[in-house]
């Protein structure tokens, strides 16, 4: 299990209005949550939106499997995002501080 490597596909938000969604994927959600708090890099879409909290994640062993469900869930709708958000985080609270922080 040490050899095992994870991809995330996840939804991001800002914190106080939750006024935009984004959604993306990374091999490392910790790494990932922290570069959207320091806006790493200031002319991202990120950056501009204040995205500062992961709300939603799931891990995938195969990186082709997080990009296909990453592209699934950015054809969604807003209000869809939204169920699946709540189906697991009805709070909306920053799911990387709280798991791997």
């Amino acid at each position: 299990m040490k050899n095992d490597k994870y991809y995330f596909t996840y939804i991001g938000t800002n914190h106080s209005r939750h006024t935009v969604l984004y959604t993306g994927i990374s091999n490392n959600i910790l790494n990932r949550g922290n570069q959207h708090k320091i806006k790493l890099n200031k002319n991202s879409f990120s950056a501009k939106y204040n995205i500062n909290k992961i709300v939603y994640y799931e891990p995938y062993n195969d990186v082709r499997d997080a990009i296909t469900r990453e592209k699934e869930i950015k054809g969604w709708t807003r209000k869809k995002k939204i169920e699946l958000i709540k189906s697991i985080n009805p709070d909306w609270i920053d799911l990387v501080r709280k798991t791997f922080g």
